[in-house]
């Protein structure tokens, strides 16, 4: 598995399992599983776990993982593995937020993860109109000065909140954004602010929260009611894009290139984002190991001039989708905001 050094002593994989799918909501799971599934994950080289405060229970799960894996491989091994967490304060409690709470937050990512400097913390704001962003960045920045932070990162901000950030002395290693083939707004100006500040894309929707794959390929266009708010979430980005015709074209010629190089359309479909500017990994919400085999070849597949090509040749007929990173995702009141859930930490884990 490629790697890629984040920030000095911070090496990740270049494909990132991501920790949502396990988190509440997302069906029963088997805990012990999990954690055969992770151990398996790191072994086979891919080490950085994604979770966040807010996805319930995928805190814990990830500690009882680290406390198996240094069980089993020996306390050293837990070196290779980094946890990527988030610290993202409820939409109720942002104007009330202080300084102690931003610390018991981290206190209680510490607590779950069982670590004792927690790897990369990414910092997500709900509101921008309840202008403390930046504020709460710097308390973030003091947490880390303290040791309690090794990395601060953050998670859906657009490039002009990133700047204001970076301006307040905020150090930012990374930004986690929605980028994918469909979804290009990161492209717009995110890439050229991040890339000048030294800062890394870690992209999750690559797959589109499985829309890219054989089972859509020739399929019906889905309709409500979905199985799950990441469908629905990612069927909006879809009709953004250009509507599910232009995604099957899109499909058809992934489809072609992956039967070319032996792999799949998810996989393509990654590899394109890995291949963009400013881009350290992508996020794979991989729920168990069933495609273990895929994620890790991807960052391997080695993508013609020809194939990027036909895959452009179909993105030059779409519509872009507006507005900077997360932009439509910001409005509550449209469609793409109201699929968000605002409180998860007020719910409780």
């Amino acid at each position: 598995m490629q790697t890629y050094d984040l920030a000095p002593g911070h090496r990740i994989s270049r494909v990132i399992k991501g920790g949502w799918q396990l988190a509440g909501g997302h069906g029963e799971i088997n805990r012990e599983t999990v954690i055969e599934d992770m151990i398996a994950f790191a072994d086979a080289g891919i080490t950085t776990f994604d979770c966040a405060d807010i996805y319930t229970g995928v805190e814990a799960l990830i500690g009882a993982f680290r406390a198996e894996y240094a069980r089993v491989r020996g306390a050293e091994a837990l070196d290779r593995i980094k946890v990527h967490t988030k610290f993202v304060p409820d939409l109720g409690k942002l104007a009330t937020l202080s300084k102690a709470d931003v610390a018991a937050a981290i206190e209680t990512s510490l607590s779950r993860l069982g670590m004792e400097q927690l790897n990369l913390v990414q910092f997500h704001w709900w509101d921008y109109e309840i202008d403390r962003q930046v504020e709460v960045a710097t308390w973030l920045a003091d947490l880390r000065r303290e040791g309690k932070i090794a990395n601060i990162g953050g998670t859906n901000f657009d490039t002009a909140q990133m700047s204001r950030i970076l301006d307040a002395g905020v150090p930012l290693v990374s930004m986690q954004v929605q980028y994918s083939l469909i979804d290009d707004r990161p492209s717009r100006s995110m890439v050229e602010a991040a890339m000048a500040a030294g800062i890394s894309l870690l992209c999750y929707g690559s797959v589109g929260g499985g829309l890219f794959s054989e089972r859509s390929l020739g399929a019906p266009e889905p309709q409500a009611p979905f199985e799950n708010r990441s469908l629905i979430k990612y069927k909006l980005i879809v009709d953004e894009f250009g509507g599910w015709s232009l995604f099957q074209d899109l499909l058809e010629v992934l489809a072609d290139i992956a039967a070319h190089h032996d792999s799949d359309i998810a996989s393509i479909a990654s590899r394109a984002v890995l291949e963009r500017p400013g881009v350290a990994a992508v996020i794979v919400g991989a729920r168990n190991r069933d495609h273990l085999e895929r994620n890790l070849a991807i960052p391997d597949i080695a993508l013609t001039e020809q194939d990027f090509a036909r895959i452009n040749a179909v993105l030059a007929r779409a519509n872009p989708v507006p507005g900077d990173v997360y932009t439509l995702e910001r409005d509550r009141n449209g469609k793409h905001g109201s699929v968000m859930k605002y409180n998860l930490n007020k719910e409780g884990h």
